[in-house]
């Protein structure tokens, strides 16, 4: 086994003793908080480029972890790249997705059966976060069915084997660099997944880019974060999201 996958390996476990007691609602008062410089760098595929995927691969390489950024035509993305730093690489889709063992899905919700298709192989065993939001005016019919059976059953559709979670689809690009790292009380932002492990890891995530994660529940409970529901990009402190969403405090 190589370096990369012990290190890989090691922040698993950690991430994963630390998620798991936070899905049992134990309080993680007086364990030491792992800070991005603490945390074994991540390589991360970006399936996107735009205002979203950009923001993140930003505050993600700034915390230390290696992003590729994606689309269909890579070149175009170099500027784009060095203008955010060394840890910051531009490849295909198809590259993003083989890249790391984490994929983000930062993408306009109506290439879903065109991307599938071509990064589903890639991503099996691995941790894919999902920021892709349904809206019918822009994505189509297949929009207006994912609305009705919501995003955490509609999208592990089209990725099958991966681990999927469901984070930063309730917060606008704005807002994402806004807030990220911002003084006092951090802004949350919603995590849903059937994974314990792809949910640690994406919860660190969360924090490495400057918020505060709130575990929410099951895959199916993104439901509860969804577009049009009362917390959709509204700006929450862990605490108020909570409130919110009726889970119990911590």
């Amino acid at each position: 086994m190589n370096m990369d996958n012990d290190s890989l390996r090691r922040r698993l476990a950690r991430c994963m003793y630390v998620g798991l007691l936070a899905v049992a609602g134990i309080a993680l008062v007086g364990l030491p908080v792992m800070t991005a410089a603490a945390a074994e760098p991540t390589k991360i595929g970006i399936v996107g480029a735009g205002k979203m995927g950009g923001a993140l691969a930003e505050l993600w390489a700034k915390a230390g972890h290696e992003v590729m950024i994606s689309s269909r035509h890579p070149d175009e993305l170099k500027a784009q790249a060095q203008a955010i730093g060394p840890k910051v690489h531009v490849g295909t889709v198809s590259e993003a997705a083989a890249f790391g063992p984490v994929v983000l899905i930062a993408m306009p919700y109506g290439k879903w059966p065109e991307v599938s298709d071509e990064i589903k192989s890639k991503t099996v065993g691995k941790t894919v976060i999902d920021l892709t939001n349904p809206y019918p005016d822009r994505d189509g019919p297949m929009a207006e069915q994912a609305r009705k059976e919501t995003t955490g059953i509609a999208d592990p559709k089209y990725l099958p084997g991966a681990h999927l979670v469901r984070a930063f689809n309730s917060i606008i690009w704005t807002d994402l660099r806004k807030q990220a790292h911002r003084a006092g009380t951090p802004a949350a932002i919603a995590v849903a997944g059937d994974d314990a492990n792809a949910v640690a890891v994406t919860s660190q995530l969360v924090r490495d880019a400057g918020f505060e994660p709130v575990m929410v529940g099951p895959l199916t409970s993104a439901r509860l974060f969804d577009v049009d529901t009362p917390v959709y990009v509204k700006v929450m402190t862990a605490a108020e999201l909570r409130k919110a969403l009726n889970l119990p405090a911590q």
